[in-house]
């Protein structure tokens, strides 16, 4: 609440008044159909013998209980209120008589509450105007000695904290008396301390909320009551726990490619997969958030996509002269098998991205890579086939958009390779889902031309029939393929006039 919307709701007035006391008279807020004066008694609950003894209330009468409870409750939340306020009246006269040097109090200062609830307060005008540079405005009009004031703040969002507030200006040590409080007090302390230019109240509360942990909820009723208040420079300290200076898109790659880089290379294998999901979930939360986005780029996924597809040449190119290499045979698949990993997860990460499409480009042209896998035992390089499996689960989501060209061209390269590691791939990682996979490779098999898709469900069929279990299972595109060449038979299909029941090569 801003300096100039308390003082719109003050009523002032400077009266003669040698018997001022303390006075506590709190409103009551009840349901009743006749009405009452703040200071009466709430009616009285009805007894057990007045209410209805049948089993099935009415309308009425669940409301009526209903009123009841509601009134029970805000009773309740006001004898705690009390209570509360109670205790700081206590301590402020403890602190006033601590201070035996402030004399008789001067001021009458009562806070009013939006339901009425009123709290008196007997306080020293010398404390005020030194503490608040609200008050030292607002009092400084009359200065007569032997001259009570009375002041009167109303609808205040909360009375309570009003008063604390005003003990506080009685404190010697204000950072002393904060500890033990929660965030959400604090941030209401400070809310006041604002509005009534309590220099030393906002600098306590700022150097709490500074030294203390938040949570993420508590984070962010900071910020946004910090960026309500405007206090300039003096939330600095506070808000540097979560803004820093702005960066460059330059710098923040640099620092992102850093940070994956360390992923990719971790020595050890139970941090690595912690960090990736890690990882992960932070760039997926990231992508919901278009304003605010810290997002990874495109250059630096694909830096790193280059960078595993050399370490698996290496690899694989090692394994083919393992016999002439002092280098351990299982020491060298587990980096085949570890390389194949980091490109699937940075290939996950690009199709979460949506930048997935150069990437089955780039997939498709690695044919020295595929040779190379050909020549390894299966038992190592099934993770290289999972790459392909990911692609075309991705093509068959439409989560990647290629010509067809390119999608005709990564089978081409893959898809017999794929084929080879499909049984070790579901048999050596839960991860892997059988279905998923073969869905995925039916329809991308199923957006090519027919005459393309004839090629390969004609080989599909043939090794099939020999491997079983052991080759994908895609029955489901072999039937639409069917049904389009010999059942619907679409005309003016350049392909459709071509087709022959055959088995054949890949087309060019």
């Amino acid at each position: 609440m801003a300096s100039r919307e308390v003082s719109t709701m003050i009523k002032q007035g400077f009266i003669s008044d040698p018997t001022l006391s303390l006075s506590f008279s709190p409103s009551r807020t009840t349901l009743s159909s006749r009405p009452y004066s703040p200071s009466s008694s709430p009616p009285p609950p009805p007894t057990e013998s007045a209410r209805p003894s049948h089993n099935n209330p009415t309308l009425f009468e669940m409301m009526s209980e209903e009123a009841l409870r509601g009134s029970k409750t805000i009773e309740e939340s006001r004898k705690k209120t009390q209570r509360r306020v109670a205790k700081f009246l206590t301590e402020l006269k403890a602190y006033s008589f601590k201070n035996g040097g402030l004399g008789l109090s001067d001021v009458k200062l009562t806070v009013v509450s939006r339901d009425g609830y009123r709290v008196a307060m007997d306080v020293h005008r010398r404390v005020l105007s030194e503490k608040s540079r609200f008050f030292a405005e607002k009092l400084s009009q009359r200065r007569e000695k032997g001259v009570s004031h009375t002041v009167e703040i109303s609808e205040c969002d909360d009375v309570e904290v009003y008063v604390e507030t005003v003990v506080l200006m009685y404190c010697d040590d204000l950072k002393k008396r904060l500890i033990g409080e929660n965030v959400t007090k604090v941030l209401a302390l400070l809310k006041v301390s604002a509005a009534i230019m309590f220099d030393a109240g906002i600098s306590s509360c700022l150097e709490y909320l500074e030294a203390v942990p938040w949570s993420e909820d508590e984070e962010e009723k900071v910020v946004s009551h910090l960026s309500q208040l405007e206090l300039d420079g003096s939330m600095t300290e506070v808000l540097q726990r979560v803004s820093s200076e702005p960066s460059t898109s330059a710098r923040s790659d640099g620092i992102l490619l850093n940070l994956l880089s360390g992923v990719l290379q971790a020595k050890d294998d139970k941090a690595r997969r912690e960090m990736k999901t890690l990882f992960s979930r932070l760039l997926r939360e990231d992508s919901f958030d278009d304003d605010n986005r810290f997002d990874v780029s495109k250059d630096t996924l694909y830096h790193l996509c280059h960078r595993c597809l050399s370490s698996l040449v290496l690899c694989l190119s090692e394994a083919m002269a393992i016999d002439g290499s002092r280098r351990d045979r299982g020491v060298l698949m587990a980096e085949i098998a570890r390389e194949a990993d980091n490109l699937q997860w940075i290939v996950d990460i690009l199709i979460e991205k949506r930048m997935a499409n150069d990437f089955v480009k780039l997939w498709a042209d690695q044919r020295e890579l595929a040779e190379l896998h050909s020549k390894i035992p299966t038992m190592y390089r099934h993770g290289i086939s999972r790459i392909t499996a990911q692609l075309c689960i991705a093509i068959g989501r439409g989560n990647i958009l290629v010509g067809k060209e390119s999608r005709f061209s990564l089978l081409a390269t893959w898809l017999e390779a794929l084929y080879d590691d499909f049984g070790w791939m579901r048999s050596a990682s839960k991860s892997v889902d059988k279905k998923l996979v073969e869905d995925g490779l039916s329809h991308t098999i199923l957006t090519l031309s027919m005459r393309q898709q004839q090629a390969i469900l004609l080989k599909w069929f043939d090794r099939f029939l020999n491997k079983g279990d052991d080759c994908p299972n895609i029955q489901r595109a072999f039937e639409v393929w069917w049904r389009r060449a010999f059942i619907r038979q679409y005309t003016d299909a350049e392909d459709s006039s071509q087709l022959q029941i055959t088995v054949c090569s890949y087309p060019s």
